[in-house]
Formats: structure tokens, sequence, C-alpha cells
């Protein structure tokens, strides 16, 4: 196991109205800070998932961990083999290399922190995202930049069953 020392002097101090928001409507993500801007110690996103909108399909992370902590409402997660309702004040840490995706539960809304750690940096994956929903880029895209983004795509029979 290694140990990540970030290489950053100054706080990062990110305003709400300073950060960049992606999304609306069902899904809206505000990215929060970059693994650039925090010496590659995190990267941190705010997710806002309404009326049991889904997340991320699938994936995992082969060298970062990724941490959820719910603000307020409930969320489904997939964490391994397991489907895990959460609810405000619950946390969730997926180690490396485990399968995991979110979304809010059936019918409900979720306001979920989301921490990478060590950091990557991501805010160019979700922008690649935006350009997916809007029709610019074809989905097979992504397949291209899993391993720049070390988001690597999989699939689950019991995710799948948990959100019908």
């Amino acid at each position: 196991m290694s140990l990540v020392v970030p290489a950053f002097d100054d706080s990062v101090i990110v305003r709400s109205t300073d950060a960049e928001t992606i999304g609306g409507g069902p899904t809206t993500l505000r990215l929060l800070a970059d693994s650039s801007s925090t010496g590659g110690a995190l990267s941190t996103q705010h997710v806002r998932l309404l009326d049991g909108a889904d997340g991320a399909a699938p994936h995992h992370h082969s060298r970062s961990a990724e941490l959820f902590y719910l603000l307020d409402g409930t969320a489904q997660l997939l964490s391994g083999d397991q489907v895990v309702t959460a609810g405000r004040g619950d946390l969730v840490v997926v180690p490396p290399g485990l399968d995991h995706a979110f979304a809010a539960a059936p019918g409900e809304n979720a306001d979920i922190l989301i921490v990478i750690t060590p950091g990557v940096e991501r805010f160019e994956y979700f922008r690649h995202l935006e350009r997916i929903a809007y029709g610019k880029v074809p989905p097979e895209s992504l397949l291209d930049v899993q391993e720049l983004y070390d988001t690597y795509f999989t699939s689950s029979e019991r995710w799948s069953a948990a959100r019908g």
C-alpha cells in the first residue's frame, strides 16, 4: 500500500456560486474540487438526483476509493454484490476495484457528496458525459477514456434487478 502525499500549499475554497454545474432536471452535478486543485489528494462532486433518477451505472476504479455521503434523501448504492439503501447521514466507502453504482431510491430524491481518493482528474469526464447526454458524442466514446479517468464499466444483474 502506498501513501499519497498531497502536493498543495493553500486551502482549497470553492464558493457555491463558483462551482461548475452540469445537467439539470433529474440529475444535477456540481463540480467542487478536482485532483489538480488538491495536489492529487481527492476529487469531489455534489450530485442531486430527483424522483428516483439514476446516477452512475456499474463501474469500478482500479486506483481510487469512492466515498458517498448522503446529505439528504434516500439513495440506492451497489457495492460489490450488495445493493445498499442509504439515507440522510449515511456513509458508504467503496474500495478500489469493487464494482459500484448509485441512484436515488425509486420515487425519492438524493443529495450526495462524492469524494474520490486519491484524486483523479474527473471534471472533463463529467463534461464528456454531458456531451453524450446532448448527443454531441456517442455513448461508446466512453470506452476510449476508461483508463484516462480510471472508470471501467461493468454490469450487475443484482443492480439491474434492484433498479427494475
